[in-house]
């Protein structure tokens, strides 16, 4: 059994680096403005929109910290994907329609549309904020665990990671992103196909015998308990996930300008609907694997607690290291950077988004500028962003505690967000500057459960969404209420048509 990485594995992870960057620079051919270079034209059909929405879900830390959290506590985190089943309507029903008929480039455009410049520059604003600072987490965090199992070095996975993923997307734009991520979504399944079956090959009684040792350390416990400050609760899990999975699918611009790529608003609605249905068996895989390397290790004698391994997250690329033949090792550690380089490639390309549309277009207005020149810019502006999610990534080396401070950042600002559209999409009578009001209430209220309460992450974004609407439509009842001319078209009652 190889204890390191071996001259196949590096041969398999080199060609597989290659074969991405490749991909990326061949869809440079054709670009010749921004709808092409941010929405892939607006051409792609159902599935394609599926699968890279779906990918958009996994990266390295999810990669690695699904099964460490299955092997420590169970595999009944993976009911957090019921949550998907309160979003994916709500998504597609309602915020589709908007985003889709008005041709906007970036989700946050409806916002000054609805309400005003100001809110459309602070959700802008604070989505860039935050997807630099996970874009960073997501880089380092995986490279930190190859490195402390595997040998690599921390600074070669992280200028690997970054530099290959800036450079595909830099010149292939979103059909770059979206082509790998298909590719990507297949090593990372496939990856996990491998372990889980090698391990159960290996397990007495194989699924079976995996389940019952997992009954057997208490793996499949799950509190009832109405009490929000237990950390896993089954309805945390499917009410209190559901918000968080409206932050990421409705409102955050990775998966926003996944949708706009669909060549019509039904074929978007249809992606996600299918979406829905594959999520649950790739995400069971990943908890699941979890579970099978727990019965794994309790049959060959636990790392975590023998000390050869420092955390639970660690659990897959040591079992993949020590236990697997030449050459998958090299497969893992390509499934890994599939996983972080996804994530990469569809941040810094949707940042990019956000920086030309709703700030250089709309306060450097040139009319003179031409498509050429604006995708010259963009290809910058995704160069310049990757450049600096490699540099954030070192500083998160450097300050530690920086990864727990990212998620709180996400908590934070995803639950008055939602609340944010909401106010603007299903009540006609909110006002711009009563959003706004609701928006700070949302974010006081959200600062002071995250770090005042015992509550568990998985109410945040339900608790910042619900008192933005509140305190917003309280607020907008103080005011006149719009014109109807603001209204027409960016609210449920007065919804535009549905389009082909």
């Amino acid at each position: 059994m190889p204890q390191t990485f071996g001259w196949l594995d590096y041969l398999i992870f080199g060609a597989y680096l290659a074969l991405t960057a490749a991909i990326g620079l061949w869809f440079v051919r054709g670009q010749r403005d921004l709808k092409e270079y941010f929405l892939a034209g607006r051409s792609m059909g159902s599935v394609v929109v599926s699968m890279t929405t779906l990918a958009a879900l996994f990266s390295g830390i999810t990669f690695l910290a699904a099964p460490g959290e299955g092997y420590v506590n169970g595999p009944a985190f993976f009911l957090v994907n019921l949550g998907f089943f309160i979003a994916t309507p709500l998504t597609t029903l309602v915020f589709l329609r908007f985003y889709y008929n008005r041709r906007f480039f970036t989700a946050y455009q409806y916002l000054e549309e609805r309400f005003s410049t100001t809110l459309r520059t602070i959700a802008s604003a604070s989505f860039i904020l935050r997807v630099l600072l996970w874009l960073a987490a997501a880089t380092y965090a995986p490279a930190l665990a190859l490195e402390q199992v595997t040998g690599l070095p921390l600074w070669f996975t992280i200028v690997c990671t970054g530099l290959v993923t800036t450079i595909y997307t830099t010149f292939g734009g979103m059909r770059a992103v979206i082509w790998t991520d298909i590719m990507q979504l297949f090593v990372l399944f496939g990856g996990m196909l491998i372990v889980a079956g090698y391990a159960l090959a290996r397990i007495p009684g194989g699924l079976a015998g995996a389940i019952e040792l997992g009954q057997a350390g208490g793996r499949f416990d799950l509190s009832l308990s109405l009490d929000p400050t237990v950390r896993v609760t089954l309805w945390g899990l499917v009410i209190g996930s559901a918000f968080m999975h409206l932050v990421q699918m409705a409102t955050d611009q990775v998966s926003v300008q996944r949708y706009l790529t669909a060549k019509s608003l039904r074929a978007a609605q249809r992606g996600l609907w299918i979406k829905l249905i594959l999520v649950l068996p790739v995400s069971g895989l990943f908890f699941g694997s979890g579970l099978i390397l727990y019965a794994f290790y309790q049959v060959q004698g636990d790392p975590l607690a023998a000390g050869h391994i420092t955390k639970a997250d660690q659990i897959l690329p040591y079992f993949v290291i020590q236990e697997l033949p030449a050459g998958l090792p090299g497969l893992f550690i390509a499934a890994i950077y599939a996983a972080s380089m996804s994530t990469i490639s569809a941040g810094i390309n949707s940042l990019t988004s956000a920086s030309l549309v709703d700030f250089y277009q709309r306060l450097w207005r040139r009319p003179d500028l031409s498509e050429v020149h604006q995708l010259r810019l963009a290809r910058i502006l995704t160069f310049a962003y990757g450049g600096t999610v490699m540099l954030l990534a070192f500083l998160v080396e450097r300050l530690g505690t920086l990864l727990e401070a990212t998620n709180k950042v996400i908590s934070l600002v995803g639950g008055p967000l939602i609340g944010l559209f909401l106010l603007g999409m299903l009540f006609s009578r909110v006002t711009a500057r009563g959003a706004l009001i609701g928006w700070l209430a949302g974010v006081v209220a959200t600062i002071w459960v995250c770090f005042g309460t015992d509550v568990s992450f998985l109410w945040w974004a339900m608790v910042g969404t619900f008192v933005t609407l509140a305190a917003g439509y309280a607020a907008s009842l103080l005011e006149a209420p719009p014109a109807e001319r603001q209204l027409e078209g960016l609210t449920w009652s007065r919804r535009p048509a549905v389009e082909e």
